[in-house]
């Protein structure tokens, strides 16, 4: 990669680790916070009901988006380093920061606090996808064609489960963030990766 020697691939390397376990985490939470919801329906609810519950459910809900929202602001040092001196590239780094904050405020912000989480969570699930395609299109600049084609095929289903007739949110909610969280992993590894790469040329 022609751009490789602009990274900082230390810092890179440790963007990649938490871009590999903050989707992971977020998985367990949300697993973790429904089987502790016995009334939750995916058919029925949104996930954010969880949040908006007094059970301990809820502690668990929230406090883990906050947190999986913690890790993806560090996975997204690793998109500014990567990206650096590309405009575009920077754009996209910082549309996933503010998707980060965006699920840090999910969780802070929770259902039982309108309309201000209907803002939130509007804008979390805009500005993920979007920034990903941004990303997507440096990568394809950069001729990374594999991550371009994943970054846009991932977004593109990530944006397409909310115009589906659901019957509620709780389905395209966890499918959008689940196809962002393959990009996620696999960039993530690849970031990981460039640090030993280096060591082995």
């Amino acid at each position: 990669m022609r751009f490789l020697p602009l990274m900082n691939l230390k810092v890179l390397r440790l963007a990649g680790f938490f871009g590999i376990i903050a989707p992971l985490f977020g998985l367990l939470i949300v697993a973790s916070s429904v089987w502790l919801s016995p009334w939750f329906s995916w058919t029925g609810n949104a996930l954010s009901d969880i949040g908006g519950s007094a059970g301990f459910e809820a502690i668990v809900f929230n406090s883990g988006l906050a947190m999986v929202g913690a890790l993806l602001m560090m996975f997204s040092t690793g998109l500014f380093e990567m990206t650096k001196g590309d405009m575009l590239g920077q754009v996209g780094g910082v549309m996933f920061l503010i998707a980060s904050i965006l699920l840090i405020a999910i969780g802070v912000i929770n259902i039982t606090i309108e309309p201000w989480h209907k803002y939130v969570s509007v804008g979390f699930f805009v500005a993920l996808p979007l920034s990903v395609i941004i990303i997507g299109t440096f990568l394809l600049r950069k001729k990374m064609k594999f991550y371009a084609l994943l970054s846009f095929g991932t977004a593109v289903l990530a944006a397409g489960m909310w115009f589906l007739p659901w019957s509620a949110v709780a389905i395209p909610e966890a499918l959008s963030v689940a196809y962002i969280a393959v990009w996620e992993i696999l960039l993530g590894f690849w970031m990981f990766k460039r640090y030993e790469d280096k060591l082995e040329e």
